[in-house]
């Protein structure tokens, strides 16, 4: 009896042994992905409070427009190094703010590894990293032009709204601006103001604003009739100021205004909702969903530029009422003033769509390169024939449509107005476009919150934008 006692008491201690070995297994399996795999993540997450405060002692790298200017770098204060930012607000909602207490957003989230220093492979020992703890960080040089993104921060006033002005070819981001801003050298000091604030100014709207785009999506809506042959450039849409759609729905004009039979072009021009709700019902679901599809709508950017995801209808499921509204930018719709842009340039660039981008290179503190970020093509959602096609519509919105307001004398501007209704108050005016129309070198976008109609308000905006990012 006692022997059977003692052989279940070394089974059970045998299967005890076999168990914490087991589990000491797994401890050292978890802890070495976290020191192979997951390292780079957490030593440079903003929110790793050993980092913040190693950080605080380590002098980060600048960030710096395309001419070199500094938009943020870092001072030596009595309790270490702290970040200073030249434009202030201008700068804000792009370059972001590092707070030891609430921190850190935008590039200097982003970037935050390349900033710190954390790319280097010494930061990673731990304890022993401290020997080198005076190294300094690298510098970010920016696509973006600090003097436009004045201007455009000016142009909009005080307004709510977001621009964001880039090259087609390129994809490079010249200016990114969201209103209202916030001012990152004093952001501790005011942190409970701002984060309360009931007009959001740590959003940044041109990334993360979700608007519904109004008569800008015409332009797209162009390309779909002419891509799936629902019309060519020659067939006239009979306009008397509103659309019947059965069984009882009704789209009207602004003001009921018969347009009369009108070609694409003319359409455009006027901005016309018959006949873009008659084509958006002609197409159909089953196009419409494939029209956004093409043009990338469902497809994300990238981190970098940490865009919100756009708000697409299910459009199978779509009424025939919700259908013609979606072809006039409304109903279910929302879009980011990135993606307004990005379309934009996809007219300006015989049809292709590069891959918006801020940053060009990562340099050590002493200008070498670390890193360098090289233009990539993303889509190509219509053909060079099409794009020229719609590029020549845009240009007759602007010199004999709703969009004159950006017109520039001795430059042909290409481009679209939008009046987009929203639930929550006066209609948000859009304007997107390019210049100059032959020989593309800027595209735009412009919002302005709750300001009314697109060609009075939006479009001289835009084009004082592109007079000087051209001149």
């Amino acid at each position: 009896m006692m022997r059977n006692d003692m052989s279940d008491i070394v089974s059970n201690i045998r299967k005890v042994a076999f168990c914490l070995l087991g589990l000491l297994v797994i401890l050292f399996i978890y802890l070495s992905y976290i020191q192979v795999v997951e390292s780079n993540f957490l030593v440079s997450h903003p929110l790793n409070r050993r980092n913040a405060e190693s950080t605080r002692h380590v002098k980060n790298g600048m960030i710096v427009d395309k001419n070199g200017e500094k938009l943020a770098y870092s001072e030596k204060s009595r309790d270490g190094f702290k970040r200073q930012y030249p434009y202030g607000s201008i700068t804000a909602n792009v370059v972001g703010y590092d707070s030891y207490q609430y921190g850190k957003t935008g590039i200097e989230s982003t970037f935050n590894t390349y900033l710190t220093g954390m790319n280097n492979p010494l930061r990673h020992l731990g304890a022993i990293s401290h020997l080198w703890s005076d190294l300094p960080g690298n510098n970010v040089l920016l696509t973006l032009d600090a003097k436009l993104q004045e201007t455009a921060y000016r142009e909009l006033g005080e307004n709510r709204g977001a621009i964001v002005v880039m090259v087609p070819r390129t994809g490079a981001i010249l200016a990114m601006v969201s209103k209202p801003s916030f001012n990152p050298n004093t952001l501790d000091s005011q942190w409970e103001s701002i984060s309360t604030a009931s007009n959001s100014p740590l959003l940044n709207r041109a990334v993360q604003g979700l608007y519904p785009p109004g008569s800008i999506i015409k332009v797209m809506m162009a390309d779909a009739a002419l891509t799936e042959n629902i019309v060519d450039l020659k067939t006239t849409i009979n306009c008397d100021g509103a659309l019947k759609v059965p069984p009882d729905y009704i789209l009207a004009e602004s003001g009921l205004k018969a347009h009369g039979r009108v070609n694409l072009e003319e359409a455009l021009a006027v901005s016309c909702n018959v006949t873009f709700g008659s084509l958006a019902l002609r197409l159909g679901g089953g196009k419409m969903a494939k029209t956004f599809d093409r043009y990338g709508f469902k497809l994300p950017v990238g981190e970098e530029l940490q865009e919100a995801k756009l708000r697409l209808p299910d459009f199978n499921s779509l009424g025939n009422g919700d259908l013609a509204q979606v072809g006039i930018g409304q109903g279910s719709l929302l879009v980011t003033p990135l993606r307004m842009a990005m379309l934009a340039s996809a007219f300006a660039n015989k049809g292709k769509i590069i891959k918006p981008n801020i940053v060009t290179k990562i340099t050590d503190s002493d200008g070498n390169v670390i890193k360098e970020f090289m233009p990539e093509e993303w889509i190509t959602p219509t053909s060079p024939q099409l794009a020229d096609a719609i590029k020549e519509m845009m240009v007759t919105v602007v010199n004999d449509g709703t969009g004159n307001g950006a017109y520039l004398s001795g430059t042909r501007v290409a481009g679209k107005t939008g009046t987009a209704e929203n639930p929550h108050g006066a209609s948000h005016a859009w304007f997107i476009g390019f210049a100059p129309a032959d020989n593309p070198e800027v595209a735009i976008a412009v919002i302005v919150e709750n300001a009314g109609s697109g060609g009075s308000i939006a479009a001289p905006i835009a084009g004082r934008i592109l007079a000087k990012a051209l001149h």
